[in-house]
């Protein structure tokens, strides 16, 4: 996956694998998952419409978060970064994650520009791991 607001790639992992692998790695680089959203089964409980298993992961890490929050306190509409986990139709699984670099790029602070790369280098070793 590539794109001008995320990055990521198919894994050799079973979805369940993929958000505990994701979730752990995740921890390493000093992340927490403050939210899980499973778009799949909402999309069948509110629409009754079958469809891959399909997450969102809200990744934050602590310090780095703070020292955003700090800089600019409306930075909370751009946080957590989200991770997605997505089977396609054939089984195959895709970990993808927001860039922070693009996302942040939004904001007019020069103290956000390192965090932003930063937070993506964290997340780029994530996804080197998966």
């Amino acid at each position: 996956m590539a794109g001008s607001f995320g990055f990521g790639k198919r894994v050799e992992l079973g979805f369940d694998e993929a958000i505990d692998k994701v979730t752990a790695d995740l921890q390493t680089e000093g992340f927490g998952v403050l939210s899980d959203i499973d778009v799949a089964a909402k999309l069948k409980e509110k629409l009754d419409k079958d469809m891959p298993r399909y997450r969102i992961l809200g990744a934050c890490n602590p310090a780095l978060a703070n020292q955003a929050i700090e800089a600019v306190p409306d930075i909370g509409l751009l946080l957590p970064c989200n991770v997605l986990v997505r089977e396609e139709e054939d089984g195959a699984v895709n970990v993808s994650f927001m860039d922070p670099e693009s996302v942040l790029s939004l904001v007019d602070h020069p103290g956000v520009e390192p965090l932003a790369s930063e937070v993506r280098a964290r997340l780029e070793r994530v996804l080197a791991e998966l």
